[in-house]
């Protein structure tokens, strides 16, 4: 049975009954996450994080899961991401991070760095092959500045990029987060170099008033 999207909030807002002890930015996000719908129904059906509703978005326009695929999802905790590639019928996924992750029924979870010299073919031995598909909803802490935030995930999106060239079979896909700011404009140059198809898209699950955006790559060349 496919998941079910949040239905829009109903009624009036959640409110905090106290403030004490929390600061002003706090305050502000915990009422966010009270009143998100798509937090409730990551709670009720069972994902790790509300982020599961994006890649379940794009997956429903883009069709980047393949049945029996082998998938590597970086930066993987708390788990949604994985959790969705399962569902969506992958054979094999490897979750890697630098937090350890709780267990995943279907997946195998590594805590490192996927920087590591020696983790495309560790994780190719663990996959039974090269990856069909590369995932990542990696994001740095934010500084609050959004010039600042951009490059550091920037930056991160590269390394994924990067780790992607190596891990994929031909005709392989590569999903991303970015943050709009300017420079993403070079990075998908270069993956129209690699890939086949290239389509930005922010999912409804994304919050409106966040920059950050998606990039789909397929036909891995």
């Amino acid at each position: 049975m496919p998941p079910k999207k949040p239905a829009a909030p109903r009624g009036e807002a959640v409110s905090l009954r106290t403030s004490a002890g929390r600061s002003t930015s706090q305050q502000a996000w915990l009422r966010r996450q009270l009143n998100d719908p798509y937090v409730a129904a990551a709670r009720a059906q069972g994902y790790r994080s509300r982020a599961a509703f994006k890649l379940i978005e794009l997956d429903d326009r883009y069709h980047v899961i393949a049945k029996g695929a082998r998938v590597v999802d970086l930066g993987a905790a708390p788990g949604g991401w994985t959790q969705v590639a399962i569902q969506r019928g992958a054979a094999s996924v490897v979750g890697v991070d630098l937090l350890p992750i709780d267990a995943i029924a279907g997946a195998t979870l590594l805590t490192g760095d996927f920087n590591d010299e020696d983790m495309p073919a560790r994780l190719a031995e663990l996959l039974g092959g090269k990856a069909d598909l590369v995932l990542s909803d990696m994001a740095p802490n934010t500084s609050g500045h959004a010039p600042t935030d951009h490059l550091r995930i920037m930056a991160l999106a590269e390394l994924a990029l990067e780790f992607a060239t190596q891990i994929l079979v031909p005709g392989g896909g590569f999903v991303t987060k970015l943050f709009q700011g300017g420079s993403e404009k070079t990075m998908l140059t270069t993956l129209k170099q690699r890939f086949e198809k290239v389509r930005h898209a922010k999912p409804p699950a994304s919050r409106k008033d966040s920059s950050e955006l998606y990039v789909v790559a397929t036909g891995f060349r």
